[in-house]
């Protein structure tokens, strides 16, 4: 119960910074990649022994541009499909190959197209024995099978996930989900709900899905998290 250490004891923050992602890292070798994503849909890929010797200001990690900011940041091991997933309810699928290793400094490259008043909303390292979970801010998602999503050619505009309507709203959260899976989420009014992945069915891409969380009026969800409980024996 205790407040914790402010993380600004640990990394010098600007006032207009936040920590976006963290990720436990066992040893800084030379055959995996951070790769990065940000809201107006630029992708960077970095050798992850580039940030092999910290220094106490931190490193560079990403150059971004004005109105830009990091939302997704995961480990690679250079052989994986990528996914991104944007509020407009379109995902895009491609190889992480055609995403060149880049120095610490480089601004990156084109992920996805969007609109100017489209951000993207995940960044998600694909695992074939998954289905992708999409929800809305009005509390609506759908479970989609992967295969759904072919890999197209990085920079396009990506295909339907989820349809944005008045019903649904904007798509604030995606994650790559297993049936065994359970799942968190919140909403702005601090609302949360835990449900089995299992009871949301796998449906098409291009539908309006089923009620995740029952909202009030006014009331938005905010975030999802999916998590495995580890039997006895785990």
């Amino acid at each position: 119960q205790s407040r914790g250490r402010p993380i600004v004891n640990l990394l010098p923050l600007g006032p207009d910074e936040k920590i976006s992602a963290i990720l436990p890292v066992s040893e800084f070798d030379h055959n995996h990649f951070v790769f990065m994503v940000t809201a107006k849909g630029t992708v960077k890929k970095v050798a992850l022994s580039d940030f092999s010797k910290p220094r106490s200001n931190g490193k560079i990690a990403l150059e971004l541009m004005e109105g830009d900011s990091l939302v997704g940041v995961d480990l690679t091991d250079g052989e994986r499909d990528i996914m991104l997933v944007a509020d407009s309810g379109k995902a895009i699928r491609f190889h992480e190959s055609t995403v060149r290793p880049m120095g610490r400094t480089a601004k990156g490259v084109k992920g996805i197209q969007i609109g100017d008043d489209q951000n993207v909303i995940a960044l998600i390292i694909v695992n074939e024995n998954g289905t992708l979970l999409t929800a809305t801010e009005n509390g609506y998602g759908q479970r989609t099978a992967l295969e759904s999503y072919r890999p197209i050619g990085r920079g396009g505009q990506g295909v339907r996930a989820i349809q944005v309507s008045t019903r649904n709203g904007k798509v604030v959260a995606a994650d790559q989900v297993q049936e065994n899976d359970e799942l968190l989420m919140i909403s702005d009014r601090g609302t949360m709900v835990r449900i089995c992945v299992d009871e949301i069915s796998v449906i098409g891409r291009n539908t309006q899905g089923v009620r995740l969380i029952q909202l009030s009026a006014g009331e938005q969800l905010v975030g999802l998290e999916a998590f495995r409980v580890m039997s006895e024996e785990d």
